[in-house]
């Protein structure tokens, strides 16, 4: 027989109410209603979820926060999540919380000091367990403010000195673009950087400028462009290094999305891509493969960063020793580079 709801009853249905109509203690209710309902009856706990379903009962997950310590909640930080690569990472990192029975929330920052603060203040008000930051900086310091605090935390695609990280091994990462483009004939090359204050800026940048270096073909300063990320940063380097009196014959830029902003300067000066231009990017993101002329690119596991990111977060919030990680980055050939 089903349960008769008084009018409006829906609208403010408590733990009491379902104890109520399940006839049960509330104690009794809520170890039915938890993600570990020992020492409840089988038939017991199903009984008390189908009626707390029928009632349109939520449970209080900040209550719940309260009593058991936990809100099974795990924060992310990025810079913007309309970066194709940080959205392809966070799904990962969002199905694998949900597999391990936490939900993820994302906060963009915007890459500035005083939004990150606050978007982490907000994290840490819904009592989140840890925290993944996807958007460090040379200088932040977030990630060592929360592991003096004791507060369970894992950097991710981007690293820092002394903290925890799930990333591409980067330098080796700009090596390989490196060695593809000398290994095609290029020598008059150039880089578009990104932001050099981010590790990934930073160190795929330098694997490739050491690799030109020791190869005996330095690349001069104004062929290094630190240009922030994305498609108009991106086409805005492009065409300062269009605008040399000697273009570049190859360019690497280290995201894809900024390769993409470089393609239209390339094409904007008049020039072909591959045969007068060569460009790879960084990350392959799905995009890459898919352009109308695909995009040479170093491909980082972006899933499966996600996905060990979350398994290394865990671990800390379970009081577990946790390594950083550096994924091997894999050279992806197509036809800005290659016939």
């Amino acid at each position: 027989m089903s349960p008769q709801v008084e009018p409006n009853e829906a609208k403010r249905v408590t733990l009491a109410t379902v104890a109520r109509h399940a006839q049960v203690h509330v104690s009794t209710a809520s170890r039915a209603l938890s993600d570990d309902p020992a020492g409840v009856g089988a038939d017991t706990v199903r009984r008390v979820r189908e009626l707390a379903e029928m009632l349109g009962y939520r449970r209080d997950a900040g209550a719940a926060a309260l009593r058991t310590g936990s809100s099974r909640l795990i924060g992310v930080l990025v810079h913007r999540l309309t970066d194709l690569a940080l959205a392809t990472m966070y799904d990962s990192i969002d199905a694998a919380a949900a597999a391990a029975g936490y939900s993820a929330v994302v906060a963009n920052t915007l890459d500035d000091p005083a939004h990150r603060s606050a978007r982490l203040d907000a994290l840490m008000s819904r009592r989140v367990d840890g925290i993944i930051i996807a958007d460090s900086h040379l200088g932040d310091t977030v990630g060592y403010d929360l592991q003096r605090r004791g507060i369970p935390y894992v950097l991710a695609m981007r690293t820092l000195p002394g903290l925890l990280s799930v990333s591409t091994d980067d330098h080796t990462g700009g090596r390989l673009a490196a060695e593809h483009l000398h290994s095609l004939g290029h020598t008059r090359v150039a880089v578009i950087a990104g932001d050099l204050q981010a590790s990934t800026g930073i160190e795929r940048s330098q694997g490739f400028l050491r690799f030109f270096e020791a190869a005996g073909h330095p690349v001069p300063e104004d062929h290094v462009v630190s240009s922030g990320f994305g498609t108009a940063a991106g086409r805005s380097a492009g065409e300062k290094l269009m605008a040399l009196p000697k273009p570049p014959t190859a360019i690497f830029a280290v995201d894809d999305l900024t390769a993409i902003g470089a393609m239209g300067a390339i094409r904007e000066a008049g020039l072909r891509l591959r045969d007068d231009v060569a460009l790879v990017g960084y990350n392959d993101i799905d995009l890459a493969a898919n352009l109308p002329v695909p995009l040479t690119s170093v491909r980082s596991d972006l899933e499966e960063m996600g996905r060990l990111a979350v398994d290394a977060l865990l671990r800390r919030i379970n009081g577990q020793e946790a390594t950083p990680i550096l994924l091997p980055p894999v050279l992806v050939p197509r036809a800005t580079t290659v016939p």
